[in-house]
């Protein structure tokens, strides 16, 4: 007689179950071998410090070449979401 899946009586294990096994154990000294260096870290930094200048500068060229008019709503846009955040966290806040 066979038991109804995901009884315990018939318990099989796929693949995505199993265990994998822990490479971080067999590091020397039980260091973590994944865990990031302070030059790792520094180099993320830079990185993500120039992808958003040149993020930042993109943008500034695209808002420079709007029109007037177009500069205007967006700043009028800007004015309202500022506004209502504003206004949310007072609620919030109760201030």
């Amino acid at each position: 007689m066979n038991a109804p899946p995901g009884s315990e009586r018939n318990a099989t294990m796929t693949d995505i179950f199993k265990p994998i096994a822990d490479d971080r154990s067999s590091s020397p000294n039980g260091a973590d071998p994944y865990a990031s260096s302070p030059t790792n870290d520094a180099g993320r930094t830079l990185l993500a410090g120039v992808v958003g200048g040149i993020v930042s500068a993109a943008g500034y060229l695209v808002y420079s070449r709007l029109p007037d008019d177009q500069k205007e709503r967006l700043h009028a846009q800007v004015r309202q979401l500022v506004e209502t955040r504003v206004n949310e966290l007072r609620g919030r806040f109760n201030i």
